[in-house]
C-alpha cells in the first residue's frame, strides 16, 4: 500500500471536481484529483450530457472560469475541424446546432480543454490527476477526515492524506465512507414544508438515471446491433405513470403531464429542428462543415425513453450494480427498437464518439446524489414561484458563492413517481449549503450538497456543478491560510466579506443577479442568450 499526503484532495474528476482543482491550484495550493473513470469532466464527457444552460450563461452572469471553459471549446473546433468559413466566424458558434443548448458539441472536446486548463498545473507539480481510482475507505478521528484510500487498475491501494477532502463523486459516495451526515431519497412534506415534497419520506424516492449515448443515420445501410437480453422486458413493461411502453415515441409533457408524441425527425407537424428528437441534443451538425468532409449528422440520445427508474441506484437495499445493468439494457433495448420496430436500420451508435465498445457513454448519467446535512438547507421556499409568490423572487442570501438559474425539474423516481418540473427563479449559492453540520474539513462539490429532493432538480446542472466547485476549491484555501474550519468564515462578517471579495475580484466569479433577472421565472426567460453586461 503506497500513501502521499495533499493540502487538498478532491475525489471525483466531474464539473464540480475540475473547478474545485483548477480554483485551488490557482490560488496556490497543492491538488490530487482522482477520477473513477478514465476521463475528466463528468456529466459532460464521460456521461456525455450536451450543458443545459440559461440564457444569460455569454455573459458576465456566467464565473470566467466557465466562460473560458465554454470558449475553449469553440476554439477548440475552430482550430481542429473543418468548419465552413462563416460558421467558424459565429461569435456564438453552436457546433452541434443542437436546441437544448447555445453550445452543443462532442464529449471529447469539452475533454481536450478540461485538459488544457489543468495543463500548466500539472505541469508545475501543483496539480496531480489519478485516473481509473475509486475511493473504498475512508479514515476518520472525530470531526475531521484524515485520509482516503483508492484502489488503482492494478488491484493496489493508495492512500491519500489531506487537510481537505473534497467530494466530488457522482453520488457522495464519501458521505457514507466517512460517517457523515447525509439524506438519501426525498424528504416529507412534513419535513421541509415545501408544496412539493413527497407525503411522506422515502429514501427510494430517487430521480431516474440515464445512459445516454451518441447515434448518427446512415439511410440504406442496416447497423442493427444484437437483440438487448432484456428487450422483451422493455417492450411490455408499463409504469403507471406512463402512457405506454419506454419503447416507443410517446412520452409525457415534464410540466403539464399530458401525453405527446416526437418523432424521431419530426413532431406532429411542426417545424424539423424545433420538437423532434433528433435536433433536441444534436452535436454534430454536417452541414456546418465544408463539403466531403463530415457528412452525417449526430445526435445524443437523452430523451425521456431511457430514463431507467426501475431500481435506485443507492439507499437500503439497493444494488448499484443491478440498477447499472438495467440502465444500460434499456438504452440498448431502445436503440434496437428504433432500428427495428421503429424502422430506421441506419441508425449507427458511435462508440468512437464516447470511448467505449459498445457505444454508451463511460458512465451513467446521474440526477441525484446523497446529500449531507448541511448548516443551510435550499428549499423550494427560497427559491419556488409557487412557493414564494410572483415577482418576489429568489431568496438572497447574505452567503452568497455563486449563482445558477435552471427550472426545478425532477425526472420520473424510482418509488413509481412522475415528472415534478415546476418554475422557479434565478438563484444564489448559498455558502452554508457547501459546510456539513458537523465535518469540519470534508466539502461537497457536485449534487451533495444542503438541497432537497426538490431543489436539487435546479441546482445540478451544469454550471451551478462548476460554480459549487469553484467556491469550494476557493473555501479550502481560504481555511487552510486562516488555519480556521470553514464555519467560522462563514460565520465572522469580516472573514466571510474577505471571502467573497476572493471569488469576485481574483476568480471573476458573480454573486448575484440584477433584481430583473433575479424576479423573472425561469420559464419566462428568453429562448436566446443574452448578453446583457448591466
Amino acid at each position: 500500500m503506497q500513501e502521499t499526503h495533499t493540502p487538498v484532495l478532491v475525489v471525483g474528476g466531474g464539473l464540480g471536481g475540475v473547478a474545485a482543482t483548477l480554483t485551488a491550484a490557482r490560488l496556490g495550493r497543492r491538488v490530487v484529483l482522482t477520477e473513477e473513470t478514465d476521463w475528466l469532466g463528468g456529466q459532460l464527457t464521460s456521461q456525455a450530457v450536451p450543458p443545459d444552460e440559461n440564457p444569460w450563461i455569454e455573459s458576465r452572469y456566467a464565473s470566467s472560469s466557465y466562460r473560458r471553459l465554454r470558449q475553449g471549446v469553440r476554439e477548440y473546433y475552430r482550430r481542429n475541424y473543418p468548419l465552413r468559413a462563416s460558421v467558424a466566424a459565429q461569435r456564438l458558434l453552436n457546433p452541434g446546432l443542437g436546441v437544448v443548448s447555445g453550445l452543443c458539441h462532442e464529449p471529447r472536446a469539452a475533454l481536450a480543454v478540461i485538459e488544457e486548463m489543468l495543463a500548466p498545473y500539472r505541469t508545475s507539480g501543483l496539480v496531480t490527476v489519478l485516473l481509473r481510482h475509486t475511493p473504498v475507505a475512508v479514515e476518520v478521528t472525530g470531526d475531521r477526515v484524515e485520509a482516503v484510500t483508492f484502489t488503482r487498475p492494478d488491484g493496489t491501494e493508495l492512500v491519500v492524506a489531506a487537510d481537505y477532502v473534497v467530494d466530488a463523486t457522482e453520488l457522495g459516495d464519501l458521505l457514507p465512507l466517512a460517517g457523515v451526515e447525509h439524506v438519501i431519497g426525498a424528504e416529507g412534506v412534513a419535513d421541509t414544508g415545501e408544496p412539493h415534497a413527497a407525503p411522506v419520506a422515502n429514501p427510494l424516492d430517487q430521480q431516474a438515471v440515464s445512459w445516454c449515448f451518441p447515434l448518427e443515420y446512415r439511410p440504406g445501410e442496416d447497423h442493427t446491433i444484437d437483440r438487448p437480453a432484456g428487450y422483451d422486458y422493455w417492450s411490455t413493461q408499463r409504469a403507471p405513470f406512463w402512457p405506454g411502453s419506454q419503447l416507443s415515441w410517446t412520452d409525457v409533457e415534464p410540466i403539464d403531464l399530458s401525453v405527446r408524441s416526437r418523432g424521431l425527425f419530426h413532431d406532429n407537424g411542426h417545424i424539423p429542428g424545433k420538437h423532434d428528437l433528433w435536433h433536441f441534443r444534436r452535436i454534430v451538425a454536417a452541414e456546418q462543415y465544408e463539403p466531403g468532409t463530415i457528412s452525417h449528422d449526430v445526435t445524443l440520445v437523452n430523451w425521456p425513453q431511457i430514463d431507467y427508474w426501475d431500481r435506485p441506484l443507492i439507499g437500503p437495499g439497493a444494488d448499484r450494480e443491478a440498477a447499472l445493468a438495467g440502465a444500460r439494457d434499456l438504452s440498448l433495448s431502445f436503440l434496437y427498437w428504433m432500428q427495428t420496430e421503429a424502422g430506421y436500420p441506419g441508425l449507427r451508435p458511435r462508440p468512437d464518439l464516447v470511448g467505449t465498445e459498445d457505444g454508451l457513454a463511460k458512465a451513467v448519467y446521474v440526477r441525484e446524489a446523497r446529500r449531507i446535512k448541511a448548516e443551510f438547507t435550499v428549499l423550494e421556499q427560497h427559491v419556488g414561484v409557487q412557493a414564494r409568490g410572483p415577482l418576489a423572487g429568489s431568496e438572497v442570501f447574505a452567503d452568497a458563492v455563486g449563482i445558477g438559474s435552471y427550472r426545478i425539474d425532477l425526472h420520473p423516481s424510482t418509488s413509481g413517481r412522475t415528472y415534478v418540473d415546476v418554475d422557479c427563479y434565478p438563484f444564489q449559492i448559498p455558502l452554508g449549503a457547501l459546510l456539513p453540520q458537523r465535518v469540519d474539513n470534508l466539502l461537497p462539490a457536485g449534487k451533495n450538497i444542503g438541497t432537497t429532493h426538490v431543489t436539487n432538480g435546479c441546482y445540478r446542472l451544469h454550471p451551478v456543478e462548476w460554480s459549487i466547485g469553484e467556491a469550494v476549491g476557493a473555501l479550502a484555501v481560504q481555511a487552510l491560510a486562516a488555519d480556521l474550519p470553514p464555519r467560522k468564515i462563514r460565520a465572522d462578517p469580516a472573514r466571510l466579506a474577505d471571502f467573497q471579495r476572493t471569488l469576485t475580484d481574483t476568480l471573476g466569479v458573480t454573486l448575484a443577479w440584477s433584481r430583473e433577472i433575479r424576479t423573472t421565472p425561469c420559464g419566462r426567460q428568453p429562448a436566446v442568450p443574452q448578453l446583457v453586461e448591466d
